[in-house]
């Protein structure tokens, strides 16, 4: 197994890595709406979803995999009544490929963020 770190995502706020790979698989933490440099994202659900895709596609880059390579993702949300803003956004970094996904709801996120989201993605 391999760490994955890269300073173009937001650094883990606790005691576990960006991303690990294990052979040609690599598996991400959940990313939230951080900046590189730690700073929350304003501008609610939209503004905090694609900051989420940035970090994720920035720890995927690191792992030598990308959006395209992704096969699950699970999408964390405090009020499933952003799931339409937070799917059509997700529906533009997913055009073509349309990985499994689960979307879950869930009463709190770290520093209050409205959205988080992991993948399970191929290297190839």
């Amino acid at each position: 197994m391999n760490r994955i770190q890269t300073d173009q995502a937001p650094q883990a706020i606790g005691p576990y890595s960006q991303a690990m790979r294990a052979g040609n698989v690599v598996y991400t933490s959940g990313q939230i709406p951080l900046t590189p440099t730690g700073e929350p994202v304003d501008g609610g659900v939209e503004a905090q979803t694609r900051q989420v895709f940035q970090n994720l596609k920035a720890v995927l880059e690191a792992a030598g995999s990308d959006l395209n390579h992704v096969v699950k993702t699970t999408v964390f949300l405090t009020d499933m009544e952003n799931f339409q803003k937070v799917n059509e956004i997700y529906a533009s970094y997913f055009t073509e490929h349309h990985p499994a996904r689960s979307c879950i709801e869930v009463s709190r996120l770290p520093k209050d963020v409205l959205v988080k989201m992991e993948a399970v993605a191929l290297i190839e």
